[in-house]
């Protein structure tokens, strides 16, 4: 059967009465046939996105009682004149499309657009649906200009009429002469229009195309119900890079027999895992989905006969209650999103892929459209045992020497037996003091790489650290730095305890408890664990770095390589062996897997492990610590707005502390070392020179002056009080008289949002 070319008789109105009113596009007119009581005939003007209600009223005749707004654009209903025109108030008269439903009278038909599909794919769409489906009539909304969409349909008949399984098949293709998507888009076919495509933040945006955006003319399944489809048996509307399963039930009898008259389908995105060079994609490439999404895309299916008054939208059915059982079709991704260029076929520019894993129904699916999809490679995890739990530590510092000892004690008390510690730029003695402790077998010390490398001093530090022999052997590892505890609540306060507490777990994270300064200025010589007890509630989620966490996790090649929070790289054929935990050995949820980096109101920990963060120890000291700059962000400033996040003195917390007895018995036992001692006491003695020259300038001198000010103390108590808006602003942005306020937990401050980097 030839395939039927039609064109939407578009053009342009605009209203003489309102010279304000942009010129606004007619899709097409429609003859609806007789008027109620048989006084002529009447006529559908439908109109494409843009002009609501209030600007179509001025162009016909009726006004605003005549116009309904569909789908983002609007449909006006008038009578024809005598010439069977419809008439424009400006005297001006549209042309009006016959209605054909005999084109489709008693069929299975699908409606859907084309922005590119090729040829090609159109046709197997077709066949498929026709040979699984009984889809037996389709209209095509080809959103190409008018010659290529004739060109189109031309190489779609010639396919069509060399398939006698098509043979009758009801196609009709129809073309506008105006471009129907969003302004101010480009291509929809881009990447960076996928709703996947992982770095849209470093992705030039395409340049605007009317003719390829996304689409925008929301009135036209209104007016193709109106002039091709009121007839059909039954009507899906599904995109042609959209694929109904083989082996599911049929949607046009599911359609037919529903109660209401409409069904709704659900779409899930699916991807290749590759496409072979030189080859297009196929909807047989597409066996994999994301493991970590569930989000779907609505379409529906309508008997039109059993919903006579339903309004036909883009992604619903309005006026009628759908079936409470939706039926799925997949969304095969690669047909949609077409990477052009150097990046042609490559999958990853549209999808993680660590985030798709194979699905036995897609495998099923390819082998049934005659499909041989590229396949996932083979991925095994390490075997190790059970019961080796020795925890290694990976760190980077830069003149941290007082800190040193307290941190290593500590952990070494709670059952950490290896650390690797990365270093560079130091010049209070934390090079002399980390090496004089690998010496005497208490730690590993190198050099850090990031000037050969050119990356930032800690992702340096983690992607040297990945050949070394303490991190390949160790059970567990993890990422943290020298101003972080892992604090462990269970059993003993051991890491034993903590392991015999989740014993299936191979990722467990540790949300941070930011404690602050409580209100010490002065830099001693003393136990950070002890001195500063001071700390956020722990349901204080903001500022966004309050419930960031640090994960430790099995050493079994589940990722591919260390991260500052997590693990990153994760192989998605193992997916199905991840058990990670938070700090309440509740199992976090698959979409935290790949990205993660803080905790949420649904994630967040604290009943076995808290990571806590002495992120400013005493004033003094956080005047070193700006100074030095920073081993990740290291173009960021920490002045008064870190010290603002960060400082959190709302409440005490002294759980820590009945791990002092063990950590001071670690503690004294390095210190009776004379070496070590006197390395120690030199990096004190640096330490504190190195304040003091500081304070001799004006700027860390008005500084230093700020946070032991009394507004600072104050608000490091209020942060309950702060939303996101607050801590991007800064506190500059609170009022002076909000620290004599009478506040209640309920009363949050409220100041303008402002945009600016975390």
């Amino acid at each position: 059967m030839p395939v039927v070319v039609r064109t939407l008789l578009a053009q342009a109105a605009t209203s003489p009465e309102n010279p304000q009113t942009e010129t606004v596009n007619i899709l097409d007119c429609v003859d609806l046939g007789p008027a109620p009581g048989g006084a002529g005939r009447r006529g559908a003007a439908f109109f494409a996105v843009g002009p609501d209600a209030e600007d179509v009223a001025g162009l016909i005749n009726g006004g605003k009682r005549a116009c309904r707004s569909v789908g983002g654009g609007v449909i006006a209903v008038a009578p024809l004149d005598g010439a069977g025109q419809f008439p424009l108030s400006n005297g001006r008269k549209a042309a009006v499309s016959p209605a054909e439903p005999g084109l489709f009278a008693g069929l299975n038909c699908a409606v859907s657009e084309r922005n590119g599909e090729t040829a090609d794919t159109l046709f197997r769409w077709l066949l498929w649906h026709a040979e699984k489906q009984g889809l037996q009539g389709a209209l095509i909304l080809d959103r190409s200009r008018p010659d290529a969409a004739r060109d189109f349909a031309a190489e779609l008949e010639k396919l069509l009429e060399a398939e006698p399984a098509a043979a009758d098949l009801q196609v009709v293709v129809l073309s506008a002469a105006i471009p129907l998507g969003k302004s101010g888009l480009g291509p929809e076919s881009h990447p960076f229009l996928a709703p996947d495509a992982p770095g849209k933040d470093r992705m030039k945006p395409p340049a605007e195309d009317p003719w390829a955006a996304p689409f925008a003319a929301g009135s036209f399944y209104e007016l193709a119900r109106v002039r091709f489809l009121s007839a059909a048996r039954a009507v899906i509307n599904i995109d042609v890079y959209d694929i109904l399963p083989g082996d599911g039930p049929n949607v046009f009898d599911a359609a037919v027999s529903a109660e209401g008259g409409v069904v709704t389908l659900e779409g899930e995105r699916v991807y290749p895992w590759a496409i072979r060079k030189n080859h297009e994609a196929a909807f047989s490439d597409h066996a994999c989905h994301r493991f970590d999404s569930n989000q779907r895309h609505l379409r529906w299916a309508i008997a039109p006969k059993s919903a006579p008054s339903a309004v036909w939208r883009y992604v619903r059915i309005g006026g009628v209650q759908p079936e409470p059982q939706a039926l799925p079709f997949y969304r095969c991704m690669a047909l949609r999103f077409r990477a052009e260029g150097a990046d042609s076929g490559k999958v990853s520019r549209i999808v993680p892929k660590s985030s798709l894993v194979e699905s036995k129904p897609l495998l099923e699916l390819a082998a049934a459209l005659g499909g041989k999809p590229v396949r996932m490679p083979e991925a095994r995890a390490r075997k190790t045992e059970k019961g080796r739990n020795h925890l290694a530590i990976v760190t980077t510092m830069k003149n941290e020497g007082p800190f040193i000892l307290e941190w290593l004690a500590y952990h070494r008390a709670i059952g950490v037996k290896d650390f690797l510690v990365y270093t560079n730029d130091c010049d209070d003695g934390t090079d002399t003091m980390l090496s004089l402790l690998q010496d005497k077998g208490y730690l590993q010390h190198r050099d850090n790489p990031y000037r050969e490398s050119g990356m930032k001093p800690q992702h340096a530090a983690l992607g040297a650290a990945e050949n070394e022999e303490v991190i390949r052997n160790a059970g567990w590892l993890i990422c943290m730095d020298v101003d972080e505890y892992i604090n462990i609540h269970t059993g003993d306060g051991t890491l034993k305890a903590l392991f015999d507490a989740v014993p299936d777990a191979n990722m467990i994270s540790c949300t941070w408890r930011l404690f602050g300064n409580a209100d010490v200025a002065e830099f001693r010589d003393e136990l950070i664990t002890e001195r500063f007890t001071l700390c956020a509630h722990e349901m204080t989620r903001k500022p966004h770095q309050a419930w960031g966490f640090k994960t430790m996790f099995r050493n079994t090649g589940l990722f591919k390589k260390l991260g500052v929070h997590r693990p990153k790289g994760l192989r998605p054929q193992l997916v199905d062996q991840i058990n990670w935990v938070n700090g309440s050995g509740q199992r976090m949820p698959r979409d935290e897997y790949r990205n993660a980096w803080r905790s949420t109101a649904r994630t967040v920990g604290y009943d076995l492990v808290t990571l806590n963060h002495y992120a400013v120890r005493s004033a003094e000291s956080f005047l070193v610590k700006r100074d030095r700059g920073r081993v990740n962000h290291v173009d960021r400033d920490q002045g008064v707005a870190y010290w603002f996040r960060m400082n959190n003195n709302a409440e005490e917390d002294l759980s820590i502390q009945r791990m002092l007895p063990a950590l001071r018995k670690e503690y004294e036992k390095l210190l009776s070392d004379p070496d070590i001692a006197a390395a120690h006491a030199h990096s004190v003695t640096r330490h504190r020179t190195r304040i003091d020259e500081l304070k001799q300038g004006s700027r860390y001198r008005d500084f230093y002056a700020d946070l032991i000010g009394a507004r600072l103390r104050g608000l490091s108590r209020l942060h309950a009080h702060f939303g996101s808006s607050v801590f991007l602003a800064g506190p500059e942005c609170i009022p002076d008289d909000y620290l004599e306020r009478d506040l209640t937990k309920d009363d949050p401050l409220i100041v303008p949002k402002v945009k600016t980097r975390h």
